[in-house]
């Protein structure tokens, strides 16, 4: 290889156009924008919703449903199958965040009943699904809403 053969690569050395750099750059007077319109004006150019003055579509359309959302419950979620692989005879929001079963507590923690648990826990947690419960209680254990 010689120093002599060595060129950038294709499409890699590409100026950008100087817009509204006098008549010798090709793109002066106008800077590409034509002549008159909303669109030449600094500042033309409307939002996406905008529709030419008509009220747009997100104003015409009634407003429908209820919103909770700053009284909202997000809970962490655990299956019985996630709390029979752990060797404990009390599970807690605690040992849950001790053992990093789970990352962060939330607004609470809530057991649901996908999977089965065969030895009795007392698990304490912010709210069980009925499945859970049953399957606990089954399993001779208990269930305890903190």
């Amino acid at each position: 290889m010689k120093i002599q053969g060595l060129a950038p690569a294709e499409g890699s050395r590409r100026r950008s156009k100087r817009i509204g750099r006098g008549p010798g750059s090709g793109h002066g007077k106008t800077a590409t924008k034509g002549h008159k319109g909303q669109k030449s004006r600094s500042g033309g150019t409307k939002g996406p919703s905008f529709e030419g003055g008509q009220t747009p579509l997100q104003r015409r359309l009634p407003k429908r449903g209820f919103k909770n959302a700053p009284f909202k419950k997000v809970y962490a979620v655990l299956n019985l199958d996630d709390l029979a692989k752990l060797d404990i005879d009390t599970i807690t929001p605690e040992a849950l965040l001790e053992k990093r079963v789970i990352k962060d507590l939330k607004d609470g923690i809530k057991i649901l009943g996908e999977g089965t648990i065969n030895k009795p826990l007392t698990i304490k947690a912010h709210a069980f699904s009925a499945s859970a419960v049953s399957k606990i209680n089954a399993a001779g254990g208990k269930a305890e809403v903190l």
